[in-house]
């Protein structure tokens, strides 16, 4: 857990954003270079797409975005090194942040941006910001079950009798840093057993977190492990009334961990304008109400709301979880694939 440090104010934080360079970082000043900002973005283009479009229209700077699942922009960054045309990791959690980091592929982000998150939901050497929180769920079928029938903690769910009845999905980003944070909540060796039994449990394997949402709203999955969001999301599509699935959120326990999206700006982009402008946006205001109002995330920064009827985010953190102790994101793909998971 990175040292407390007394957080600026907003305000301050503009002012002093306005003396980094000639050209400001401010979001609603700075001004384009010539190469514009590329952007590797680990999220849903329907979830963020609009958020850059806004940047680009209260900034003026022209943004290029690859958009691909957070796993899968980890291991190009990696293969890419020094040599990545990206500026800025836009990543889905924080795992593959902290493997790029641990790999030398990011540059400091300025303590002026840095200092707005709390410590404890972003890197502690900053090579890293947090953006949003979000909360590793249980979704499951409100009409054959009840929140006094479905287990409160993953261990339940290796048990035959949920034998065939959840849904997740290994490929993505979240599931897997949930399998790291396992990994360093419970030891090597459980985390392993437990990644075995539910392999051998039959569980059934999606795409991503949405499609195991479906599958439990159509009742054709008992339980699925997402995060939050997705159900929010979906309620405010089809009113909440309509909803066949229903959450159950697991305080203090490794399948509810509170993970992170954050941003890292990239090695070769050290000092870049626009790239220090685009996290200054992640992390100002406006950005942070856009995710409390447009995709039901958590703000990280201080002040702003977090979305109605959801659990206090001080009562799922885990306080033994460091979110910078889940850099290991090759091991945890590596012992998923030899579950036979991916």
């Amino acid at each position: 857990m990175r040292s407390s440090r007394p957080a600026l104010t907003l305000g301050a934080f503009f002012a002093l954003a306005l003396t980094l360079t000639a050209c400001t970082a401010n979001p609603e000043s700075a001004t384009t270079d010539e190469g514009g900002l590329t952007i590797y973005a680990g999220r849903n283009e329907a979830l963020i797409g609009p958020l850059i479009e806004q940047f680009t229209e209260d900034t003026g700077i022209e943004v290029d975005v690859r958009y691909a699942s957070s796993p899968e922009l980890n291991a190009l960054l990696l293969e890419e090194g020094e040599r990545t045309p990206a500026d800025v990791f836009f990543s889905q959690d924080a795992g593959a942040l902290g493997s790029i980091a641990n790999a030398g592929l990011t540059s400091p982000i300025p303590s002026e941006f840095a200092d707005l998150i709390p410590a404890g939901f972003t890197s502690d050497d900053d090579s890293w910001i947090g953006v949003t929180g979000r909360a590793r769920v249980i979704a499951y079928d409100g009409d054959d079950l009840t929140s006094e029938t479905v287990p409160d903690t993953i261990d339940a769910l290796t048990d035959p009798e949920w034998k065939g009845r959840v849904a997740f999905a290994p490929g993505n980003a979240s599931f897997q840093s949930f399998i790291t944070a396992l990994r360093v909540l419970v030891g090597e060796e459980a985390a392993a057993a437990w990644v075995d039994a539910i392999a051998a449990n039959d569980p059934i394997l999606t795409d991503n977190n949405l499609a195991t949402l479906d599958l439990v709203n159509e009742g054709q999955a008992d339980i699925g492990l997402i995060n939050h969001y997705y159900w929010f999301e979906r309620a405010a599509e089809e009113g909440e009334e309509n909803m066949r699935a229903q959450l159950e959120f697991l305080p203090g326990d490794p399948g509810g961990i509170v993970n992170v999206s954050g941003a890292a700006i990239l090695k070769g982009a050290e000092g870049d304008p626009d790239a220090l402008a685009f996290v200054e946006y992640l992390v100002s205001e406006k950005a942070q109400r856009y995710f409390v109002e447009d995709t039901f995330e958590y703000p990280l920064l201080p002040g702003i709301a977090a979305p109605e009827d959801l659990p206090a985010l001080d009562s799922l953190v885990n306080p033994e979880l460091d979110l910078a102790d889940l850099e290991s994101l090759e091991q945890t793909q590596q012992l998923l694939a030899d579950a036979g998971l991916l």
